[in-house]
């Protein structure tokens, strides 16, 4: 088997494209031969150091694939079955080594392509919604990065709620794929010089009631002062870097705000819970409720060119890497 190699921490060149020994399951576990594989922020910021891993280690936690062997002891997959799979290191591999905790079918109708694009975006948008801010009909959302692969699923899975969304993208061409996808207002980072001015000009003079946000640093005050009184702001990732430290006071300050930093973890937490948001993510997808935008494929041994793509904010919806 083959698979991508980190030595150390830096830019996306210190992934290698190396043979690996195949791998052999013990109790609890399955191998999968992968068909797709997700590319997601988290795996640049392991990359990059920002989440301290022991090296060398294969990079990834997302993929789809057909069950090749099993442990003793499992009873819920057999050889064959198409399964995807989400927070198992060491995704980014022409094998790999799953959890049959950290796995789920694949539904019939669901190509492996589309399973491995949604996992893990489609699961997010989908606590973000129904648990970090509880939305609702009528209520006001912004949404960052609002043609990215979770902003997407943000956007379709408010509107079909009765919310009214306002995103931010940063190109004519995101803005037309948000539109395309719901979005009710679009606001242009390029094109704006006060972006929480722009976000009430566009709500009649209030605050949103909520902000989903996964850029980070380079949006995180904007995002705050976009929020009306007792408005919450969800802060689920930092694709433009880490917030600094703040003084809480500022949350008082700007309305009582509420803050959230929800991590993935926390919302899969049991076996049960994991099933339910793969089984709703699914289904939308089969109801045609739910599209799944895949920007681009690339080959394995190419990872960091996706590594690239997916740093520059220049693409839209899921990147994935196959075998």
């Amino acid at each position: 088997m083959h698979g991508i190699v980190v030595t150390e921490p830096g830019a996306p060149d210190v992934m290698k494209y190396v043979e690996l020994p195949d791998p052999v399951p013990g109790e609890g576990q399955i191998v999968v031969e992968t068909d797709a594989i997700g590319v997601n922020y988290i795996d640049i910021y392991r990359r990059e150091g920002r989440y301290p891993q022991p090296e060398p280690r294969v990079p990834g936690e997302e993929g789809s694939g057909r069950v090749l062997a099993v442990g003793p002891d499992i009873t819920e997959f057999k050889v064959g079955d198409r399964v995807v799979w989400t927070t198992v290191l060491g995704s980014y591999a022409t094998k790999v080594l799953v959890p049959d905790f950290r796995a789920v079918l694949v539904p019939d109708g669901v190509d492996m392509q589309t399973a491995a694009a949604a996992l893990v975006h489609g699961m997010t948008a989908h606590y973000l919604v129904n648990d970090s801010y509880k939305a609702k009909a009528g209520d006001t959302l912004l949404v960052h990065a609002a043609a990215g692969g979770v902003g997407l699923l943000l956007v379709q899975m408010l509107k079909a709620l009765g919310c009214k969304v306002i995103g931010t993208v940063s190109t004519e061409e995101k803005e037309k794929a948000a539109r395309a996808f719901g979005a009710d207002e679009i606001i242009r980072y390029d094109q704006v010089e006060d972006l929480a001015a722009e976000v009430k000009r566009l709500n009649g003079g209030e605050g949103v009631h909520a902000v989903y946000d996964g850029v980070g640093a380079a949006t995180f005050d904007a995002s705050l002062a976009s929020l009306r009184m007792r408005g919450t702001m969800v802060l689920f990732g930092g694709a433009s870097g880490a917030v600094p430290p703040f003084d809480p006071m500022k949350l008082a300050w700007g309305g009582s705000l509420t803050l959230t930093r929800p991590y993935m973890e926390h919302f899969r937490a049991t076996r049960e819970e994991f099933q339910w948001r793969a089984n709703e993510v699914f289904q939308g997808i089969l109801d045609g409720k739910l599209k799944i935008t895949i920007d681009s494929t690339y080959p394995l041994a190419n990872a960091p060119e996706a590594h690239a793509a997916l740093a520059s904010r220049r693409t839209m919806g899921k990147l994935l890497l196959l075998p």
